[in-house]
């Protein structure tokens, strides 16, 4: 049986583990407010919408994912679905 200073240590161990993943995951893509920076930047005729020649122009790596990304085939990506996208990616 634990005894309640070994609960805390796991319980802090656990804690420091999921900041870690946390910040992991935040240093490989951009933050939302980035994120959306990036797209809003990238969206030249502001439209909403991210077209592949908008994203070979503004966010290239976004472009190699453009299939992916453009699930319904319409030809072009909202900031949603490139969000979506990246949160599955995690």
């Amino acid at each position: 049986m634990r005894s309640h200073r070994q609960n805390h240590s796991v319980a802090a161990s656990l804690i420091v583990s999921g900041i870690a993943l946390c910040s992991a995951a935040s240093a490989q893509a951009p933050s939302g407010g980035k994120l959306e920076q990036k797209f809003q930047a990238a969206d030249t005729n502001h439209d909403g919408k991210l077209t592949l020649e908008e994203a070979k122009a503004g966010m290239p790596r976004v472009a190699k994912n453009f299939d992916r990304i453009d699930v319904d085939k319409k030809g072009y990506i909202t900031l949603d679905q490139l969000q979506a996208f990246i949160a599955q990616r995690r």
